[in-house]
């Protein structure tokens, strides 16, 4: 029997990012989806959402978990390289990132940047490799955090789940990559990719980029 889903650290701000999303928006892009969930979320806002990911088998998930609803109603989820994928210029209101623009070279958020509508945002939330102190202070921070939080979210998501959905089904996990680009270099190539974007620091190992196209 599978037990009730840990503690995730990207679920963790989706409200956060939900919170980007412009007023009115038409159409999203979700960029490394995994299974899905925030797809998901993206798309009961009314917003139509063409979600992506290199893997097959966790997007043939995602179709599995979107299944329950209409086909209008929820993403449109493609197998799909973003890295090659020919993205509609000046198309999208908002582009998510969730801890996916790590398993591509960085340049990449220029091609999503092109996709962006006038007004349009982009939104990444990123993992970085602890390199310098400060890296280290921000970590030693979320440990005890994170280990108190686990507990509680996880008595908490074993009330709120429906029985339907605790039934034995075996996950298909995301595929895992381990950062390599420090913060520093981060910023530095994010201002001259996406200028004028902002950049700050979460818990839980994780930045929140924010760009919005002026143009």
């Amino acid at each position: 029997m599978v037990g009730p889903m840990p503690f995730d650290h990207n679920d963790h701000y989706h409200g956060l990012l939900l919170r980007k999303v412009p007023r009115n928006c038409g159409a999203a892009l979700d960029v490394g989806c995994g299974t899905g969930r925030f797809a998901r979320r993206l798309a009961r806002l009314g917003v139509e959402v063409d979600a992506v990911d290199p893997s097959e088998e966790v997007i043939a998930e995602a179709r599995a978990l979107a299944g329950r609803g209409s086909e209008n109603e929820g993403p449109r989820f493609a197998h799909a390289d973003i890295t090659e994928a020919e993205l509609p210029a000046g198309h999208y209101d908002f582009i998510s990132c969730l801890a996916s623009i790590h398993h591509v070279e960085f340049g990449t958020v220029a091609a999503l940047r092109d996709a962006l509508a006038p007004g349009g945002v982009l939104v990444i939330l990123g993992c970085y490799p602890e390199r310098s102190p400060l890296d280290w202070a921000w970590s030693l921070a979320a440990v005890p955090v994170n280990a108190a939080v686990r507990p509680a979210f996880a008595a908490r998501d074993k009330f709120r789940r429906p029985a339907a959905a605790s039934a034995d089904r075996p996950r298909v996990p995301a595929p895992v990559k381990q950062p390599s680009m420090p913060l520093s270099r981060i910023r530095v190539e994010a201002e001259a990719l996406l200028p004028g974007c902002s950049i700050r620091r979460l818990l839980f190992w994780r930045y929140l980029l924010v760009f919005r196209n002026s143009g």
